[in-house]
């Protein structure tokens, strides 16, 4: 028999290191996810940390070696990020104007966008193409890229796509409320992005982005310091779930105490905007990637005329969206990907 001692020393240094390893994944997949560590998969949520801790045995020594990084996309507006080392990017009016440029290029080009007009139900026809029913509207396509939440998809098909159905239903979401607030004459005791709050902290709180520290230039006139807070977790999901009134005050009022308690912002804000997401963040549950796998053997095997894009299979965040719909569109046209 062969006995191993470990002195106080070193099991103390290990056992902080543990537990700074627990609080620090805990609030990365809640500043990312919205969602619980210990339910949430890191080969799907992280695949670089899951690659280069299976290729080296340690995530640090991995991403210092470059495990993880696969083929990356090319053009000059890449190639002036990386340059210019940009870690975050926005526009001059605000996000929305990249789906509103992209409705004005493809209606000037004939393109038909149809709003407010949700899809109702999809039906296979005898020649191979689908019958996509808006309620009161029919309308038919040969291919169809569904963007939409996988457990809505899956509600949507028709009875000869069943096993996928069961597949895309099990990928659930969560909700997320976001609590935009500027105040007059104040400022920050530290700079930076943000920070991420583990749930042993605060179970509401998933954390604060320092707005007026990436993109000052948004800050109105007269300038003011912005921040937005982003509440979920637990115990929005224990709210959901009791029926509770999910009031704009509520979350108004936990994010005022929030800025206050871990920022010192404790004069009133100037402005503040609420907005309740619901179900806007999907996840990455153990054995999600084998939902993947399933889902693509499905419509091979079928042969159906479906492409899979969107936040809930292969990455929820903007970027991870927009890689997603470009290469749905290079899959259906037949060319590379990466070109």
């Amino acid at each position: 028999m062969r006995l191993c001692t470990v002195s106080p020393s070193a099991a103390l240094v290990l056992s902080l290191t543990l537990k700074v390893a627990s609080l620090a994944m805990d609030s990365l997949c809640r500043g990312v996810f919205a969602g619980n560590s210990r339910e949430l998969s890191m080969r799907s949520c992280f695949p670089s940390l899951f690659q280069a801790e299976q290729t080296h045995r340690s995530i640090l020594l991995g991403l210092l070696l470059g495990a993880g990084q696969g083929p990356q996309p090319d053009s000059a507006l890449i190639r002036q990020a990386r340059a210019e080392r940009w870690s975050q990017w926005s526009l001059r009016g605000g996000l929305e104007t990249l789906p509103q440029a992209l409705n004005t290029h493809l209606t000037s080009r004939g393109v038909s966008v149809l709003r407010g007009q949700p899809v109702c139900g999809l039906s296979l026809q005898a020649e191979g193409c689908w019958k996509v029913s808006l309620g009161d509207s029919n309308l038919e396509a040969d291919h169809i890229i569904s963007a939409i939440p996988a457990s809505v998809l899956s509600k949507l098909l028709p009875a000869e796509a069943a096993p996928l159905a069961r597949a895309l239903s099990t990928i659930t979401a969560v909700s997320v409320a976001v609590v935009n607030l500027q105040y007059r004459g104040a400022r920050l005791p530290v700079q930076g992005f943000g920070h991420l709050v583990p749930s042993s902290e605060d179970p509401g709180i998933l954390g604060i982005v320092y707005d007026s520290v990436a993109f000052p230039e948004q800050d109105g006139s007269p300038p003011g310091l912005r921040v937005t807070v982003m509440l979920g977790g637990s115990w929005l999901q224990t709210l959901e779930a009791r029926g509770s009134v999910l009031s704009q005050e509520l979350f108004q009022k936990e994010a005022e105490k929030a800025a206050a308690t871990q920022l010192g912002l404790k004069e009133p804000p100037s402005h503040c905007l609420v907005h309740l997401h619901k179900n806007c963040i999907p996840q990455y549950t153990l054995g999600h990637w084998q939902k993947l796998e399933s889902a693509t053997q499905f419509l091979a095997a079928q042969k159906l005329p479906l492409t899979l894009a969107g936040a809930s299979y292969e990455g929820v965040a903007v970027n991870d969206c927009i890689e997603s719909g470009r290469q749905a569109a290079a899959r259906v046209l037949g060319t590379e990907p990466n070109s």
